[in-house]
């Protein structure tokens, strides 16, 4: 077996979003630096999750527009074809080919090791390439870790032998079942629920406890999607455990599921969505005083504060800050900074080693669900504002009684909901339900990270006729309760 060693100053260990902009901002500081990658560059992202889903969803959600609209209602009654979503699908995930990641790489001067990358102590990455090689790689500065996660499975008997399907099998699917159990109700349950429903499956939720869907967002937005849902012919459950899982009549046959009342049922696929696991099991994190399989805990520059000599960081879903592509890009860009700085011994005027980390990354984390409605959030839900004591005033607006919803479409049903803080005036949180709200979450965005009082979003006028008014209207409805400063 051949062994080669290498020496850089930063070594990365995965090649999703957050590694990729991670070796590329220490490049762009002048640092050398290095990927390590087993799977596809671009991560699951790119070929398992952002771009394939949302290229299956995308018809789902444009038919449901198209047919709130007067004139062009007739022309899109029929199904979709399931073909050329798929070949859609197809091409937003490059045909799961990464030759345009791998040019990007080479244009930003980041260099490549294909392999499974595991630590051996202290700023040592051993490589493994699938022909046998091992290639050793020694970082004078940092390690980074940026392996993303894996699906959660529950504990259940048989299930391995089930062959249940995770986010990979629902999003690069070959075929659409005739009956699809999905089990969660958490965004990856609703999204693929939403899509293998309009392409022609009859699913069935199964949604363990009764917070609904959605649960950690409003919960009106899980209430409007789930009625969406059953609307549209799926049979959601509420209060619904499985206990056991079988595969009958062979590799292709169907899949019994038992479930803890004792009922039962039969589908053609199952989709687990309960959860993401951090994929650090076999990354040798014991071998610097780390257990295997754990988060990684960070700061806010995103060291691993578990780990000696501060050479060790983690960046993306693995350290469980915000579990979304555009966080982890985020976090890679501040890390970036401040890997380069501290490489360069060239600190702030204030001490600190270039820009932290402000708590964007846990405070103000936008998000979108690509359900039918959309669903959009930024910033503190109201049950988490009263957890953590913060006094705001919650603020709600019909929005289907907004010009630009209307314009959008016949029988526009949403809801907006904006907290403000009430002592100092200020966004705090934000929630959009409803058809196009996507295109309001960076106003949110912006007035929540930027601290913008109350009294200057007055002077951010709305477009008219657009559904961007609900701002405007958010406002005056503050107004006209007596809330300060409005």
């Amino acid at each position: 077996m051949n062994s080669t060693s290498r020496v850089y100053d930063v070594v990365v260990l995965g090649a999703g979003p957050a590694g990729e902009n991670l070796a590329d901002r220490t490049r762009a500081a002048g640092l050398t630096s290095v990927i390590v990658e087993n799977e596809l560059l671009g991560g699951e992202c790119s070929f398992w999750a952002c771009e394939p889903s949302k290229a299956l969803l995308r018809p789902v959600v444009a038919r449901a527009d198209a047919r709130r609209v007067p004139g062009i209602r007739a022309a899109v009654q029929g199904p979709l074809d399931v073909a050329a979503v798929f070949a859609h699908r197809d091409k937003m995930s490059a045909y799961w080919q990464d030759e345009d990641q791998v040019e990007w790489l080479n244009s930003v001067s980041v260099d490549l090791v294909r392999g499974h990358g595991r630590l051996e102590g202290p700023r040592q990455v051993v490589v493994t390439t699938a022909d046998g090689e091992t290639v050793r790689l020694t970082a004078r500065h940092v390690v980074a870790v940026a392996t993303g996660t894996v699906t959660a499975f529950p504990d259940l008997p048989g299930l391995a032998e089930a062959r249940p399907w995770t986010n990979r099998d629902a999003t690069a699917a070959r075929h659409v079942p005739d009956r699809l159990a999905v089990v969660g109700g958490g965004v990856v349950a609703v999204e693929m629920a939403t899509a293998f429903q309009a392409l022609g499956s009859q699913v069935t939720m199964l949604v363990r406890g009764d917070k609904g869907l959605l649960h950690r967002m409003e919960p009106f937005a899980g209430e409007m999607v789930a009625e969406s849902l059953r609307a549209s012919g799926v049979d959601v459950r509420f209060g619904t455990s499985v206990s056991g899982v079988v595969r009958e009549d062979g590799p292709s046959g169907p899949v019994r599921i038992t479930l803890a009342d004792g009922d039962s049922l039969t589908a053609d696929e199952i989709l687990f969505a309960t959860g993401r696991s951090p994929h650090t099991a076999d990354i040798g994190l014991e071998t610097v005083g780390l257990t295997p399989g754990d988060w990684l805990n960070v700061d806010d520059s995103y060291r691993v504060t578990d780990v000696p000599e501060g050479w060790l960081y983690a960046v993306g879903d693995v350290n469980h800050r915000a579990l979304m592509t555009h966080q982890g890009k985020y976090q890679a860009r501040i890390a970036g900074g401040i890997i380069g700085a501290r490489a360069k011994d060239e600190k702030l005027d204030d001490g600190r080693w270039g820009t932290h980390a402000s708590t964007a990354d846990i405070d103000a984390v936008p998000q979108v669900v690509f359900s039918e409605p959309e669903v959009t959030s930024v910033g503190l839900t109201a049950k988490e504002a009263e957890s953590a004591g913060r006094r705001v005033d919650v603020v709600d607006y019909d929005m289907g009684r907004i010009a630009g919803a209307v314009q959008y479409a016949d029988g526009y049903r949403g809801m907006a909901r904006v907290l403000i803080d009430a002592e100092h005036g200020n966004v705090v949180g934000a929630t959009f339900v409803g058809p196009g709200t996507q295109e309001l979450l960076y106003s949110a965005t912006v007035a929540i990270t930027s601290e913008v009082k109350i009294d200057r979003l007055w002077h951010a006028v709305p477009a008219f006729p657009t559904i961007s008014e609900v701002w405007l209207r958010i406002l005056e409805t503050y107004r006209d309760r007596g809330g300060k400063n409005a």
